[in-house]
């Protein structure tokens, strides 16, 4: 994506990152966690306003601080940058609301043709899981690296 992108720092394991967002609400700390579930190299991503000095992600909040597209490219630079370095990883994502959701998904849509060619990216239906299409709405997403 040739976006600009914010400056992440990374903890020292690459599964928490945090960014800070610059906009018209000034100065807002963000946080992008990978967190394994139950299921092997599945792991699911969270993602929101940092809360607190625990590093507690408030996925609820909505910042709305008028630089969406460059928090955007960062969060897909953190998914780039994680699995880069966890070549055998799935990673879930999902709003925490439906709206949250839509606008992930018009995310990916919008940029699908950049990504499409380092990520798979799998939409769930009701029916089941299959390949993104940028015409369909879903409940949730899972992204891995390409497999060559």
């Amino acid at each position: 994506m040739k976006i600009e992108k914010y400056q992440i720092q990374a903890g020292e394991k690459l599964k928490v990152f945090e960014f800070v967002s610059v906009g018209i609400k000034g100065k807002i700390t963000k946080i992008v966690q990978f967190t394994p579930t139950n299921y092997k190299d599945l792991y699911n991503l969270g993602f929101g306003d940092k809360k607190g000095e625990n590093d507690i992600i408030d996925d609820t909040i909505v910042s709305n601080n008028g630089d969406s597209e460059k928090v955007l490219a960062t969060v897909v630079s953190i998914l780039f940058v994680f699995l880069e370095n966890n070549k055998k990883a799935m990673v879930y994502v999902s709003g925490s609301s439906e709206s949250r959701t839509r606008l992930y998904r018009m995310g990916i849509s919008k940029y699908f043709s950049e990504v499409k060619d380092n990520f798979d990216i799998f939409g769930e239906l009701e029916s089941g899981w299959e390949y993104f299409n940028t015409n369909k709405d879903y409940e949730a997403f899972i992204i891995r690296k390409k497999r060559k």
